[in-house]
């Protein structure tokens, strides 16, 4: 099978499995600016942008786009995805001082908290639907999803070789807890979207975003699919705050 078509089965397992609202989308971190620009397709900015409005592109708009740092409009989205450096002035975080943060070294421990992608290896980052397949081999993928879909995400992500996740919340720039994280270590993120996500790149109320390897995404969907087998799956049926709930206890833990 084809690297596309795993990638639209993957997909559709799923948005059936999950019934997601937002496109699966595909990130990859790029060497140079011509790998990128060889992507089919490929939209370039013609304005700046923050790298959450980029992405909404691709999981909102079904848009496959790339960029280079210069088409960022600031050395904050720039640094989260190692297009700039994380250098002195970057760190010390004045510019958020009065308005996230009420002292410099609030701003300051904001800044070190952050986990982003080593500046110097990468020129150029681009996302694109998952389904598509124009992005061989991404890096990461992302979910939009509410609580109710990304619980059972992560128990999909747990149904083998469980492990324990624990997550950071940052604050603002949450697309650190997200992307720059899964960017950085290779391991599943999770983040509660910040302001600047939800003002500049459209993500809803209701949504979280998991940041995961392509890899991953598989080994919740075998999950996901195990799970719903034994009846645990997404919408999650209310059973009634004053029932007794043995019953429906009885049938998911009869075999038990």
């Amino acid at each position: 099978m084809s690297e596309t078509n795993e990638a639209q089965r993957l997909v559709a397992e799923l948005n059936a499995l999950l019934r997601l609202k937002t496109t699966v989308t595909a990130m990859k971190m790029y060497e140079t600016v011509a790998e990128m620009e060889a992507i089919p397709r490929i939209r370039r900015p013609k304005a700046k942008h923050t790298t959450d409005q980029i992405v909404s592109m691709a999981s909102r708009l079904g848009w496959t786009v790339g960029i280079t740092a210069a088409d960022l409009v600031g050395n904050q989205c720039q640094a989260v995805i190692g297009l700039a450096p994380q250098d002195e002035e970057w760190r010390r975080g004045e510019k958020y001082v009065g308005v996230w943060h009420g002292t410099q070294p609030d701003a300051q421990a904001r800044q070190e908290a952050l986990e982003v992608v080593p500046h110097g290896r990468f020129q150029a980052m681009a996302v694109s639907p998952m389904e598509s397949g124009r992005i061989p081999d991404p890096d990461i993928c992302l979910v939009y999803a509410t609580p109710g879909q990304m619980i059972i995400l992560i128990n999909g992500l747990q149904y083998r070789n469980y492990r324990k996740f624990e997550w950071s919340v940052v604050g603002e720039t949450a697309c650190a807890d997200s992307w720059g994280r899964a960017l950085k270590t290779g391991e599943p993120s999770l983040s509660l979207p910040c302001y600047a996500e939800r003002r500049y790149g459209g993500v809803p109320d209701e949504e979280m975003l998991m940041a995961l390897k392509p890899a991953d995404l598989r080994i919740a969907s075998e999950g996901m699919k195990a799970l719903a087998k034994n009846g645990l799956r997404y919408p999650i049926p209310p059973y009634g705050i004053q029932n007794d709930p043995s019953m429906g206890m009885g049938i998911s833990y009869a075999k038990s």
